[in-house]
């Protein structure tokens, strides 16, 4: 098979989540045990580094590892989804995943992986661990896909865990409590491994200090003592962050959001130096140095590793800008941020999947804003006119489009320089914005 053949593969003919929802989810690890067995177990030959969270989890991933890449590390990041290029998945140093190894391994292996049945999640999991092994890297970043205690990343013994935060979403799979929710991403802690927690609530918080109890885990509130004490965010779209050193970073993640995320990054980086993964780069050369080498890398995660879709600007005259977050706990940030953004007239390109709780981020969305409600290609999407009528009733208002590229052509055509065209609601949707521009 060529390599568009294989990814087509991939996509048909196995259950797939971010397609189907539920019934694309396998609970469980004993596909991925097997799986694990068959290819000799390689996640064994690398460190790693496991992250769960409902969200920011993307973010921290790709943060994490530009820091390290720039340590000198060699470094496997595995995040999902992929938004244009399936292979975006499963990079080394920022570089993704060759074709051929995507097409050999499906040819190598789908004799015995075929009568298992696999999802897409456990054959994709199953291929990056496998390529990290290859490509010989020192530490790799596991992004969680689903949950944690039954994701099927979650195999790995890492020598370090975190979890970035709760909110409620994926309710049906997880739990309708954040108690439930995090108890699932609790799952991720190992036995005496360290985790860093980001973000706690009053419910969240005792769950985790439990299950580190049970597992003899150290556990690192990054919300105690951050190292983030200040944010200034520019109308052009730069963010500079003051830290409790007295020092500032310049971050290229912009969104008000990766405020949290950020100091999650840091108090993960700071607890890898005392495991010794030395993250303040180049040790042994002097302070400065040092700082300027892990503030290099926090200033360019999108270069070194090939991060989209958070607060992306993508043209200027009118700006656009995408985002990924998709439910509300991501819009309790993003609504305040776009009403942030001087301009004349706000026009929102806006789509949602059925399963997430539609109704609460349609109440936190700007009402002054000219909507172009579409739906993106996933089976899972909200059809058009329903997310329209849904919208009318909090005040929402705008046309629906049958596909994100003729809803933003339209918020383009209609558009002054001086508007600011914001596109977002689901991953699926940047996923098919980001297709279409290019």
């Amino acid at each position: 098979m060529t390599y568009k053949e294989t990814v087509k593969y991939l996509f048909s003919q196995l259950p797939m989540f971010e397609k189907q929802g539920a019934t694309g989810f396998r609970e469980g690890l004993a596909n991925t045990l097997a799986l694990d067995e068959h290819l000799g177990h390689p996640h064994l030959h690398y460190a790693t580094i496991h992250v769960a969270g409902t969200n920011g989890k993307g973010s921290v991933s790709h943060s994490i590892a530009a820091v390290l890449q720039t340590c000198g590390y060699r470094v496997g990041l595995y995040t999902s989804p992929h938004l244009v290029d399936f292979r975006e998945r499963i990079r080394v140093d920022g570089t993704p995943v060759s074709e051929d190894f995507v097409v050999d391994f499906v040819a190598n292996h789908r004799a015995f992986f075929d009568p298992l049945h696999p999802s897409f999640f456990e054959i994709t999991t199953a291929m990056a661990f496998k390529y990290f092994e290859e490509e010989k890297v020192d530490i790799a970043v596991i992004e969680v896909g689903l949950g944690g205690r039954l994701d099927c990343t979650n195999i790995i013994t890492p020598v370090l865990s975190v979890i970035t935060n709760i909110s409620m979403d994926h309710t049906q799979m997880l739990g309708d409590t954040l108690a439930k929710i995090a108890r699932e991403k609790a799952g991720i802690i190992k036995r005496g491994v360290p985790v860093v927690v980001g973000e706690t609530t009053t419910e969240t918080r005792p769950v985790f200090m439990q299950a580190a109890k049970e597992k003899g885990a150290p556990v690192v509130w990054a919300e105690e003592s951050p190292y983030i004490v200040g944010a200034d965010f520019s109308h052009e779209g730069k963010v500079i962050y003051t830290t409790r050193y007295g020092y500032t970073i310049e971050s290229q993640l912009c969104g008000h959001y990766q405020a949290r995320n950020l100091n999650t990054v840091l108090k993960a980086l700071q607890t890898l130096g005392t495991l010794g993964y030395p993250t303040d780069c180049m040790a042994g050369t002097d302070k400065a140095k040092r700082l300027a080498r892990q503030q290099a890398a926090l200033k360019n995660v999108y270069g070194l590793t090939g991060l989209q879709g958070r607060w992306q600007q993508v043209r200027e005259m009118p700006k656009v800008v995408c985002d990924t977050g998709h439910n509300t706990g991501a819009w309790q940030y993003l609504g305040k941020q776009i009403a942030h953004v001087a301009c004349n007239q706000l026009r929102i390109v806006f789509g949602m999947v059925s399963d997430k709780d539609v109704d609460g981020v349609l109440q936190l969305l700007p009402k002054d804003a000219v909507y172009y409600f579409t739906k993106a290609n996933s089976h899972r999407a909200t059809p058009e006119e329903k997310l329209r009528k849904m919208a009318a009733r909090h005040g929402l208002n705008g046309d629906s489009y049958p596909t994100v590229d003729q809803a933003y052509g339209a918020a383009l055509g209609q558009a002054g320089c001086d508007d600011f065209i914001f596109v977002g609601g689901s991953s699926y949707v940047v996923a098919d914005f980001l297709e279409a521009i290019h």
